[in-house]
């Protein structure tokens, strides 16, 4: 796998642009989601968060069981 994890993403100064409804924001705000898929960064403003959070968790990884 050649795909970049949080762990070595680097943070950009650049203006970040919400993949889902385009609404721009200068740097990053932190209170937006940031995500990589296919080793390509995407950004979610906070509104859009909101309104895809059910779709967002269904992504992650289940937490293990003991």
């Amino acid at each position: 796998m050649n795909q970049k994890t949080y762990e070595q993403a680097e943070l950009t100064t650049d203006n970040a642009e919400c993949a889902q409804c385009g609404t721009t924001a200068e740097g990053t705000p932190t209170t937006w989601t940031c995500t990589i898929t296919n080793g390509t960064r995407h950004h979610l403003c906070d509104t859009c968060t909101r309104a895809h959070l059910r779709v967002i968790e269904s992504h992650l990884d289940p937490v293990p069981t003991r």
